[in-house]
């Protein structure tokens, strides 16, 4: 069973407008809301796939229950900690240009984060558990390692999705991916604008920190795969940009749901590859058709 921890979901709230005009009325023109947060979507893509997982985290409010019934909706299964704070609202204003305002989240008490911890107990060897986003202020920024703790001491394996010392501090655990874009490896380590010879050199001190798997998506140069001694690159298909938010999780969904299944590790790369690409050419996140139309046209090559 794969799980998938959100600690600051969201409802993501995204309103068009043809033009913003600051300090005047604004009509939109098309609004959608959505269940938000990193592990969300990778739940969302893998359930597209036709990937069983369960959705965990912390949900609160009137929109905590919102985000709780669109994943029942989608047939995916919610083991949420219901908290007394309000899940955020995150808005992604679309005139052109995207600009958005996320919100803060509910601090989580200590019981609530005590609740969440406890919750994985019932996982088992052979789970694999996915760890996404920042963690609010509220639980410490070691908490992390205390669901990864939890996670070792069951035999599950775990993925994880951050960014800066949570993420330095998980690789010693041996993750089995981590998933940085080209930007996000290049500030891990202090550097700019990352040529692809580079981000393999630094790909491959995550593998020496402790990783199993290190993804490197690079937007439309597509993306490169280390594993063990072997590095593959993969391209990206051409298609029209309309969605920012996601693509990243989705490529952990492809690529962690087809290693789940008794995958290969290219072609866990391959579907993980189109499931980004399809959730950028898409409103929302991919679905499963149109992750497999794409796969087709995605070579995978070894360097």
């Amino acid at each position: 069973m794969i799980y998938t921890v959100t600690l600051n979901p969201s409802i993501d709230y995204i309103a068009e407008v043809d033009e913003l005009r600051v300090g005047g009325l604004n009509r939109m023109k098309r609004d959608l809301k959505l269940p938000g947060g990193k592990g969300i979507n990778v739940s969302r893509v893998l359930s597209r796939l036709g990937v069983a997982n369960t959705a965990t985290g912390f949900l609160g409010g009137f929109t905590g229950g919102f985000i709780g019934e669109r994943l029942t909706a989608e047939g995916i299964t919610g083991d949420f900690v219901k908290v007394s704070g309000d899940t955020r609202i995150n808005i992604k204003l679309k005139a052109g240009t995207e600009t958005e305002i996320n919100g803060a989240g509910p601090d989580i008490t200590p019981a609530e984060a005590e609740a969440l911890l406890h919750k994985l107990d019932a996982l088992r060897s052979g789970d694999i558990v996915v760890l996404s986003g920042s963690i609010p202020p509220s639980l410490g920024g070691n908490y992390y390692e205390r669901l990864i703790a939890v996670c070792k001491r069951q035999g599950a394996e775990f993925v994880i999705d951050t960014t800066g010392e949570p993420l330095k501090r998980a690789m010693a655990l041996s993750p089995l991916l981590v998933k940085p874009n080209h930007h996000e490896l290049a500030e891990l380590f202090g550097v700019e604008n990352l040529s692809r010879d580079e981000i393999i050199v630094y790909g491959r001190k995550l593998l020496e920190w402790g990783a199993q798997h290190v993804l490197v998506s690079m937007a439309g140069e597509g993306a490169l795969l280390l594993s063990g001694g072997e590095v593959y690159s993969a391209n990206a298909p051409k298609g029209r940009v309309k969605n920012s938010v996601g693509a990243g999780d989705s490529m952990i969904a492809g690529f962690v749901g087809t290693l789940s299944q008794g995958g290969s590790v290219q072609e866990a790369f391959r579907t993980g590859v189109a499931s980004g690409s399809a959730t950028a050419f898409s409103d929302d996140l991919a679905e499963g058709g149109y992750i497999r139309q794409l796969e087709p046209g995605i070579q995978v090559t070894q360097l």
